[in-house]
């Protein structure tokens, strides 16, 4: 500190002042300066060093008021134009395309699709891996895109339904059941309508036909051929309605002639006005007219 002396004096009067015995210079003078204003300028340009590595990577990200570069948040969700890519786990809500493109899920090994529950848990699964699809849950359902979202498919660990009015099958080996199928019609479809061929077939076990209201067999266009390597048999309680122009059975065998009075054993075929067929013992004449009673 500088000490100085304050001497009063009358006005007129010339009293010389007593000259300080130590002089003390105040502020930072010599090296320590120098480093102040180095130091000084070493923050501005590290300041102005910030702001324009901050101002490219706005520039460069695409900040603005509306998001980030493709992705812009507004009040319904994020959108995000163009491809990304996610390293980790995505949660969403909702995720869903633009009006005029695909929705498109790639990935170099498998994409999985998780739906959990409150507690965490997965309650279905849907994964498309490289030469499978899988899903995990308890029912599988396929609807259609019109308004009354008909089920389509649904498969469930007791039964599969489909919902549609037909059911086609293109493969030109047709389609294997391994157990019993129950449908009101089985139909030949194609483009030549006239050259179709309806075929059932059971190489190694038996084919049976069960209904509770009839079997109606038809060939619009075609023959009606049925080959078995045994016997074919009908079996009605209440009989059998062939409904035919002509019934022909050109392979039967013949008999033999044999002695008058041995037919015991042999019937002949009757046929009634209305169509019904019964049995009457053979003999040297026919013997349907004796027992044309069964007509009645």
């Amino acid at each position: 500190m500088v000490r100085e002396e304050y001497i009063s004096a009358t006005p007129g009067t010339d009293v010389q002042r007593p000259d300080p015995q130590y002089t003390y210079n105040v502020g930072i003078y010599g090296w320590r300066k120098r480093c102040l204003y180095l130091f000084l300028l070493l923050l501005i340009i590290i300041l102005v060093v910030n702001l324009a590595l901050t101002i490219w990577i706005l520039k460069v990200m695409w900040f603005s008021t509306a998001g980030m570069g493709y992705l812009q948040v507004n009040s319904d969700g994020l959108r995000l134009e163009g491809e990304s890519e996610f390293l980790y786990p995505l949660h969403a809500k909702e995720i869903h395309s633009r009006k005029d493109s695909p929705l498109l899920l790639q990935s170099s090994h498998n994409v999985t699709l998780n739906a959990r529950n409150s507690d965490g848990n997965v309650t279905g699964r849907l994964s498309v891996d490289l030469d499978m699809v899988q899903f995990h849950s308890q029912l599988f359902q396929i609807n259609s895109v019109n308004f009354d979202e008909k089920p389509l498919f649904t498969a469930h660990d007791s039964d599969t339904a489909i919902g549609t009015e037909k059911l086609r099958v293109t493969g030109p080996e047709g389609a294997l059941c391994e157990h019993s199928v129950e449908t009101p019609l089985v139909q030949g479809v194609g483009e030549d309508v006239k050259n179709l061929t309806l075929k059932l077939e059971s190489p190694t076990r038996s084919l049976t036909m069960n209904a509770p209201r009839g079997i109606h067999i038809k060939a619009e266009n075609g023959d009606l051929i049925g080959l078995s390597h045994l016997d074919i048999a009908f079996h009605s309680t209440n009989g059998m309605i062939i409904d035919a122009q002509n019934l022909l059975l050109p392979d039967l065998l013949q008999g033999t002639n044999g002695e008058s009075g041995t037919s015991e054993g042999l019937y002949e075929i009757c046929a009634c006005p209305d169509g019904r067929l019964y049995l009457s013992v053979a003999d040297v004449v026919s013997t349907c007219l004796q027992h044309s009673r069964d007509c009645q």
